[in-house]
């Protein structure tokens, strides 16, 4: 015969602690000043400080990860979760739609896992994360709008995001071993659209690198967008070996084309100040190279 445990009831509730540990959360973080006051317009949002609120979530994040419960980090924005409220005729002023609209974030692409981080760390985290995530949207739309090539009856976008991968691959080939550091720059209608990529190129020839996490998938689609607008734009490669100085290389988009920068160009757009245009002093054991030939002698697209 099976034995019952002696005491039922705390067997079911440390059965239940061992099951919540298994089920993972969601915490819809309010990251700026600007959005905390937005949400204390809420009477059920009692919050008053800023400060106390992220101190408060730290200590939550702390608390869950020390149970053992997986927690992603999203951020909670207050228009989105007005129009969220207004499109499923939910009340905002409440805290079961803050619920329901904080389950909704937990499958979008933007959330981070808690992983220990300091709450200070953590919300700039998030930010980047959310400002790569609607790049990519913004230039994934501007692609899909580009429709077909009158002449040839292909799709440009697409042409675009292939051609670019294949630049992005030989971007990487032609800095060589090492750590390498991508930045393109592409100015397009109602924003600059800017990519980050970091990859390793191992030292065995033909070996293929290493790029990390979505990185690739967010440069090619940037550069994609610059090339498929044939604007104005930029591309920078800086890389680094072990025992060499770092090694910084340009482009520039022209007409839909990556053209190579020359190392005095390189040196000027590396040592100018973006905003004020004012020169910056370069950094001690950095060279500046010109670009190297990456894109295709006759592209269509």
């Amino acid at each position: 015969m099976p034995q019952h445990p002696r005491h039922p009831q705390q067997h079911h509730t440390r059965a239940r602690r061992r099951l919540r540990r298994e089920v993972p959360g969601t915490v819809g973080l309010v990251a700026d000043a600007q959005d905390f006051a937005a949400m204390r317009a809420y009477r059920s949002f009692t919050f008053d400080d800023h400060r106390d609120y992220l101190d408060q979530v730290d200590g939550l994040l702390r608390s869950l990860a020390a149970q053992g419960i997986h927690t992603t980090v999203a951020l909670f924005d207050p228009e989105e979760y007005a129009d969220y409220c207004d499109d499923h005729g939910l009340d905002p002023d409440t805290a079961a739609a803050r619920t329901r609209f904080t389950a909704e974030l937990a499958g979008s692409s933007t959330g981070l896992p808690y992983t220990g981080q300091p709450i200070d760390e953590l919300v700039p985290l998030l930010v980047d994360e959310a400002v790569r995530q609607a790049t990519w949207e913004y230039a994934t739309m501007l692609l899909a709008g580009l429709g077909t090539c009158a002449e040839c009856g292909e799709d440009i976008g697409q042409a675009s995001l292939e051609r670019a991968g294949r630049i992005l691959k030989r971007l990487v080939e032609g800095g060589g071993p090492g750590h390498h550091h991508l930045v393109c720059s592409i100015p397009a209608q109602d924003e600059q659209l800017v990519a980050v990529l970091h990859a390793d190129a191992p030292d065995r020839p033909g070996g293929p690198p290493r790029v990390e996490g979505r990185d690739g998938l967010d440069f090619v689609t940037v550069l994609a967008a610059g090339i498929a607008l044939a604007g104005p734009g930029g591309v920078v490669l800086r890389s680094s070996t072990d025992g060499l100085g770092d090694r910084v290389h340009g482009w520039r988009l022209q007409q839909g084309r990556v053209v190579p920068l020359s190392a005095a160009a390189v040196f000027d757009a590396y040592c100018t100040d973006a905003d004020t245009g004012d020169p910056v002093a370069p950094e001690p054991g950095v060279e500046y190279h010109p670009g190297y030939e990456v894109d295709e002698p006759d592209p269509h697209h």
